[in-house]
């Protein structure tokens, strides 16, 4: 197996207890996002838990996406153009220039998987050196042919048996344990972001799982901690992240969002994309009453020579929506119910991401997954711009507080080989992306 298949995506690290600058990019199907802030310090009863700063917002960017496809590369030089129009104008509105950034991984298969270490202690006691050892034999066994790690989060240690350890460090026992929670990604569609940012001359500081992040951003402290699905609805993908006991557990995603909607309608109703995704956006609902039947709207026609318009009720509209939407809820509702969600009788559902502000999701995914259902939006975050307070920024933003983590997850040593993606950067470089003394 190549040092490609078996290494982990680059890793921030922790938090300084100074005031930082932060860049995020949220590379996706339709749109990338950017922003920059400011992270400050300040005290835990100014804070929601785990967070030791606040995020002050100075710059951001929304621009439509183009060479990407399912949340991954298909045109470098396309992606590479539509970044760096998008950092340029995220840097232009902070006055600053950006040297890395915070990067999210929506594509490449996502999947978390639940794996138990262990091993013999010699010395009698549990060292820091023995907590590396066994968390990266677990990391490694954990990842197959192809696959990258994005995550390694300790959810318990055992020693002796005993588990429920909390911190095994100095503790007497002769056999060391620990279960974790490693969440991989295609090492290809890691690679070629990384490739794309790199090319426009800026580091990527660290990776991470888009519903990770949108958890991150959109979940209060109650929903952590008695259980909760973030199901971040994307263009051309659906990943879902799955929160116990505040901790994040479990990971899974495919390659069906909205932009299948707008293609549907494409179809449906012989229409241009352009003005498919314009009605989506519009009138896009999976609700129909009695007069939706009556309401009708004119639609060009697709093709070169537009013939007349042609009329389509708003009830045809709906139709085609929530036929495509209910199967992408009976997708998440198969992958819940392979998750540690499935045990979890108080646990919620919040839906993020563009696609899950259409009329009437929450709804019908409540219907559909017999959960409590809402639209998750950032929380926590001074002078957000009123565009940026909706579900469709939960990853951009939720990237901007992961450093904030960085110190829960497993971060493999230097020495170990890196992903090399053909130019001078690697992954695990050395971040340069904090500048102190703002």
């Amino acid at each position: 197996m190549s040092g490609l298949d078996r290494t982990q995506t680059p890793k921030t690290r922790p938090m300084p207890k100074r005031t930082a600058l932060v860049a995020s990019l949220d590379i996706g199907t339709s749109k990338i996002a950017c922003m920059i802030a400011r992270l400050k310090p300040c005290p835990p009863n100014e804070a929601l838990r785990g967070r030791t700063h606040a995020v002050e917002l100075i710059g951001y960017s929304q621009i439509q996406s183009r060479g990407m496809k399912a949340g991954a590369v298909v045109d470098l030089a396309e992606c590479e153009q539509a970044v760096r129009q998008a950092v340029a104008l995220a840097e232009k509105m902070a006055k600053v220039r950006v040297e890395s950034v915070l990067l999210s991984v929506a594509g490449g298969r996502l999947q978390g998987q639940l794996v138990e270490a262990a091993a013999d202690i010699r010395g009698g006691s549990v060292t820091a050196a023995d907590v590396t050892r066994v968390t990266s034999t677990g990391m490694r066994h954990a990842t197959g042919e192809g696959r990258t790690v994005l995550h390694a989060l300790p959810v318990g240690y055992s020693v002796d048996g005993v588990k429920g350890v909390r911190d095994p460090r100095g503790m007497v026992a002769r056999q060391f344990g620990i279960d974790m929670h490693v969440v991989t990604s295609d090492a290809a569609v890691a690679r070629n972001l990384m490739l794309v940012v790199e090319r426009c001359h800026l580091n990527v500081e660290a990776m991470a799982a888009s519903p990770y992040v949108a958890g991150l951003s959109v979940l209060t402290d109650d929903e952590a901690d008695l259980g909760a699905a973030v199901v971040e609805m994307g263009a051309g993908s659906t990943t879902i992240a799955t929160y116990s006991g505040g901790r994040f557990v479990h990971a899974s995603g495919f390659a069906v969002g909205g932009q299948h909607i707008t293609m549907d309608l494409a179809r449906g109703i012989s229409a241009c994309i352009a003005d498919a995704e314009r009605i989506k956006t519009l009138y896009g609902t999976v609700l129909t009453g009695g007069s939706d039947a009556r309401e009708l709207m004119s639609v060009p026609t697709a093709g070169e020579e537009r013939d007349a318009p042609q009329i389509v009720s708003r009830a045809t509209i709906a139709n085609i929506v929530r036929h495509r939407a209910e199967e992408i809820f009976e997708m998440v509702r198969d992958r819940l119910a392979d998750s540690p969600f499935a045990a979890e009788p108080r646990a919620r559902v919040v839906l993020s991401g563009g696609a899950a502000q259409l009329t009437g999701f929450p709804e019908l995914a409540t219907r559909i997954l017999n959960r409590p259902v809402r639209i998750g939006r950032p929380l926590g975050f001074g002078r957000l711009p009123n565009e940026a307070k909706s579900a469709s920024f939960a990853v951009p933003t939720g990237l901007l507080v992961y450093p904030q983590y960085a110190h829960l997850e497993h971060v493999e040593p230097r020495h170990t080989r890196q992903i090399k993606t053909g130019t001078d950067g690697y992954f695990g470089k050395v971040g340069r992306w904090l500048r102190e003394g703002f």
